[in-house]
């Protein structure tokens, strides 16, 4: 298990965490939540050793494996499935095991290495790094190309592919659904309900939360609480905690009023001096209970929209693509007032490219696109926050967009974005006048969507806004609109933004754009039977393919056997008549030299006779020589040729 004892931790003269006591066993999945800045970070720089605590004790078992995602990706030029496959260390050192075994001829070293590869299902190594990457949005072609052709999104889906192929005993996910889309999020979520280790995510979305943790830890007032259950429960508990604190708060702070009155009114009096020197002591001894604090930073609203055309935009058997190629055709689409549209479809479908077409920053290539008169267009995209100038302030950019207004007015809105200025000379918060080059992801997305709001669209195009986002930054903009009273067409993968804000879902899948008839359930369902069908057809596909190779194989095992026998024949067939002729040979020579060996032949004075057998005796030794020479010449070449396959 994981535990930790008294422990506190800081960051310079600023305390993250103080006296944290709990314990996170083996297989327990646990989200790490609070607000920006309170040391969730830290808190797994911690674990992995890479920080340490100002006080107190962390103890985890010194053989566990701990995986993480990397935040930088170096261009390699590695195939993307070889990077991933990087993540399981130890297969990695088996495989230059085994080959600076096999350079050695070292049997025995080459016997272990694959021992080891079986205990840890290595030959599956690539098929699961494959179903990764899949699950991730990478297609199969993807899958073999090189690391450096990647852009950041996908290279940090890269990571995440390692961090998940490590067979790890604590997995520590920093945001892991930030570069995913609603697809890749919802497989995650799978993948994660599986997952047999110890789990600690840090998250900005709910229902991911909800969906993958068994305990909830929250970091508030320099405080770690562990929460059993899933978001929902922790929002629960800690209500029902606060209210129970601010209770004990209220009753403390009589109990305290009353004590100070006593020792104000009897302190100077003798005869009571002594009782309000103990009431004194009492109070300096008394363990102080902090009053509950609930209140979010953001609190923020759409302003009044302009009048709008009805309809607001309308689109006739549109086409659009980038280089001459199609992306979506045949769309017909039209946005009214007050409609509330989410887009869903699987990674590259082109939810993005629909939403640019409705922007007007990707034109049609065929069909007609008509603008309501009035049509006053809001668009969100995370490509956008490049447009911010680092070396201006949030107040800067706004007074850029409305020279009008007051400052004050501005201020305040900004505020509601928690922006703030400084108090007692210290920034709370993104300062509002602070240049924001140095702003998180976060506090830009902010900021954009601060001026977005201010500038009154009537049709909201928002492509994944809640990305860098935290929670409560979420809510917020969840309540903000659901007030709205424009249009919206919205592409994200937060759920709960999908259900709150959302009357009307589109699907678009296969280059088309059709309504959905469903929830993200259904459509979640959708994905799951869409995936087996692929899969099946893999299956068929490569069931067809192995018949195709298995015949193949058999052909060309025909083949070679045909090329085997045609070499082996001639050979054959001669070392068989060599044998015939040695074995009469050998009869004819024995004769003879039976008859040669015998004394009468000689006493019968038949010279010429004797003469004429040893010649014949003399011309049978050099023809066995010979034969017996050229038939072990045939068999060494019988022997260099590969044996007829059956």
């Amino acid at each position: 298990m994981i535990q930790f004892r008294n422990l506190r931790l800081a960051r310079g003269a600023k305390v993250l965490v103080d006296a944290v006591n709990l314990q996170i066993h083996a297989g327990w999945k646990v989200g790490l939540t609070g607000a920006n800045g309170c040391g969730k970070s830290s808190l797994f720089a911690l674990l992995r050793g890479e920080l340490h605590q100002d006080q107190g004790d962390l103890e985890m078992p010194a053989g566990w494996v701990i995986a993480h995602v990397a935040q930088e990706t170096p261009a390699l030029t590695s195939s993307a499935i070889e990077y991933a496959l990087d993540g399981d260390r130890e297969l990695r050192d088996i495989e230059n095991a085994l080959a600076q075994a096999e350079a050695d001829h070292d049997g025995t070293r080459i016997g272990e290495c694959h021992a080891r590869l079986g205990e840890i299902d290595g030959y599956a190594a690539r098929a699961r790094a494959a179903a990764l990457l899949d699950g991730l949005g990478f297609s199969q072609t993807d899958m073999e190309r090189p690391v450096s052709d990647f852009s950041g999104g996908w290279r940090m889906r890269l990571n995440l592919a390692q961090a998940l192929m490590c067979r790890s005993d604590l997995l520590l996910l920093d945001e892991p659904t930030n570069h995913l889309d609603l697809d890749a999020v919802l497989w995650l979520e799978q993948w994660l309900r599986d997952y047999r280790g110890t789990l600690v995510l840090i998250s900005h979305d709910r229902e991911f939360i909800d969906a993958c943790v068994s305990h909830v830890a929250h970091i508030e007032q320099e405080r770690l609480t562990l929460y059993t259950g899933g978001y929902s429960d922790f929002e629960q508990q800690r209500a029902a905690r606060l209210a129970q604190q601010q209770s004990l708060y209220e009753r403390q702070q009589r109990e305290v009023a009353h004590i100070e009155d006593y020792i104000r009114r009897f302190r100077a009096k003798a005869t009571k001096a002594r009782q309000a020197q103990s009431r004194i002591k009492a109070l300096e001894r008394m363990e102080r209970i902090a009053a509950a604090h609930v209140d979010t930073p953001f609190s923020f609203s759409f302003r009044p929209c302009p009048a709008a055309p009805d309809p607001l935009l309308l689109i006739e058997d549109g086409a659009v693509g980038y280089d001459g190629k199609p992306v979506l055709a045949d769309v017909k689409l039209t946005l009214r007032p007050g409609e509330r549209v989410g887009l869903l479809g699987r990674n590259g479908a082109g939810k993005s490219t629909l939403i640019k077409l409705l922007s007007g920053q990707l034109a049609l290539t065929d069909g007609k696109r008509t603008e309501g008169k009035g049509l006053a267009t809001g668009y969100f995209a995370q490509h956008q926050l490049e447009t911010l100038r680092p070396d201006e302030s949030p107040l800067k950019h706004m007074q850029r967009l409305d020279p009008a207004a007051r400052e004050q007015d501005l201020r305040n809105y900004l505020g509601g974005f928690d922006f703030r200025g400084a108090r007692d000379g210290v920034v709370t918060g993104s300062g509002v006048d602070s240049a924001c080059g140095s702003f998180s992801g976060g506090e830009k997305s902010r900021l954009a969507l601060a001026l977005l709001i201010w500038r009154q669209p009537n049709l909201l195009l928002l492509d994944e806004p809640t990305n860098h986002l935290d929670l409560e930054m979420r809510h917020a903009l969840t309540l903000a609109l659901q007030d709205y009273e424009g249009a919206m067409v919205l592409v994200s993968h937060d759920r709960a933004l999908l259900r709150a804000c959302c009357d009307r879902l589109l699907l678009v899948d296969g280059g088309r754009v059709q309504p959905f008839d469903g929830d993200l359930d259904d459509y979640r369902d959708w994905l799951a039977a869409r995936r087996a069908e692929s899969q099946a057809a893999e299956k068929c596909q490569q069931q067809v393919s192995d018949k195709a190779a298995r015949k193949a194989e058999r052909e060309q095992a025909a083949a070679d056997r045909q090329a085997v026998l045609a070499a082996r024949r001639p050979l054959v067939k001669e070392r068989e008549r060599i044998d015939r002729d040695l074995a009469a040979w050998h009869e004819e020579k024995m004769t003879l030299d039976d008859r040669l060996a015998d004394p009468e032949l000689y006493a019968s004075g038949e010279t010429t006779q004797v003469q004429d057998m040893l010649k014949r005796q003399g011309e049978l030794a050099n023809c066995i020589e010979e034969a017996e020479l050229r038939w072990l010449e045939i068999e060494d070449a019988l022997e260099a040729l590969p044996e007829p396959a059956r």
